[in-house]
């Protein structure tokens, strides 16, 4: 394969005669000068390869990789474009195979507003969570996924950034209905009022961070209107979603995290699942590093998985922390 021949050909030879640019950081890692000449000799030397073989050659260079092994291949391509921003790399122009920017979900009538539900959660007995499978663009669950989240969301649909798996919620007495719509996503690489509460260094946040899973939604769909369905859903949650993650990239997590906008909401399910309130945040964006997009500040929540959280959050020992430590109990 030419990414792989490419991968141990520059592997081999080291980096080459490009700028002399500084330290950059990439997924909470810092990336070093030579890393970045390593980036520009490749983008240089190769113009005709695509944005996307540029990145699976970087990652497979700088073991950029998930615990499961697989590449970082979507966020390097993040990285690179922010190294573009700032004029360090030039990269492939794009092919031209449709509209640039944010793509429009048609809101079809399968995401029109259905007959009020007001059972309940008894009656509903039982509900189960469907995690919609990476990839199944084109089955229903999905479809009214993105149509529901884009219509009924006040933060509209987004493609998330890094690890993410999304569920519906439905009932037995509703089988053909979905009832809420929820997406678990990579957690933010700096809170400081969660970093606080953990008590963690910044090389064991580096080490560790991917114990955190955050809900970065959740939408109860506006005509389920039952007392205690939301709590009920995050409860399954942290019993289902740890085993679906740890399948999916071979990490199970440790800590829930979200963040509520406590100008529209009061938080009422996340303190009824028992998460507990941390604080503020800055008002700043996930990728904002230099505090240049100001943003409402929102109070984070967390949920702990296991026994003695913040020590195995701060642990450095071992390759993966998610591993059960002696003395420490797993719940749910």
């Amino acid at each position: 394969m030419e990414t792989r021949r490419l991968t141990l050909d520059y592997a081999a030879r080291g980096t080459g005669p490009c700028g002399d640019p500084s330290e950059q950081s990439f997924c909470g890692r810092v990336v070093s000068a030579s890393e970045i000449k390593l980036i520009q000799r490749i983008t240089t030397d190769f113009p005709g390869l695509s944005v996307t073989e540029i990145c699976r050659t970087i990652c497979e260079l700088l073991e950029w990789r998930r615990p499961s092994g697989k590449l970082k291949d979507y966020e390097c391509r993040r990285f690179l474009e922010s190294l573009e921003r700032i004029s360090l790399v030039v990269l492939p122009a794009l092919k031209g195979t449709g509209p640039r920017g944010p793509h429009r979900i048609f809101q079809g009538a399968d995401s029109d507003p259905k007959a009020e539900i007001s059972d309940s959660c008894r009656t509903l007995e039982p509900i189960g969570l469907e995690l919609l499978q990476p990839g199944a663009a084109a089955s229903l669950a999905s479809v009214q996924w993105r149509e529901y989240l884009a219509r009924y969301h006040y933060l509209g649909c987004r493609v998330p950034v890094g690890a993410n798996l999304r569920y519906v919620v439905r009932s037995s007495k509703y089988p053909d209905q979905i009832l809420a719509c929820l997406l678990w996503s990579s957690p933010a690489w700096k809170i400081a009022v969660r970093d606080y509460w953990i008590g963690w260094s910044a090389e064991q946040r580096v080490k560790n961070l991917q114990l955190i899973v955050n809900n970065s939604r959740f939408l109860m769909l506006p005509w389920v209107r039952v007392p205690g369905l939301a709590s009920k859903i995050l409860s399954l949650c942290a019993r289902q979603l740890p085993e679906d993650w740890e399948a999916q990239y071979g990490c199970r997590p440790i800590l829930f995290e979200t963040f509520v906008d406590a100008t529209r909401f009061r938080g009422t399910c996340y303190r009824g699942a028992n998460w507990i309130p941390l604080g503020q945040t800055q008002g700043r964006g996930r990728m904002d590093a230099d505090f240049t997009h100001k943003r409402t500040p929102k109070t984070i929540y967390v949920y702990a998985l296991c026994s003695h959280v913040q020590q195995r959050l701060c642990c450095t020992a071992g390759r993966n922390a998610s591993r059960v430590l002696p003395g420490l109990k797993i719940e749910g």
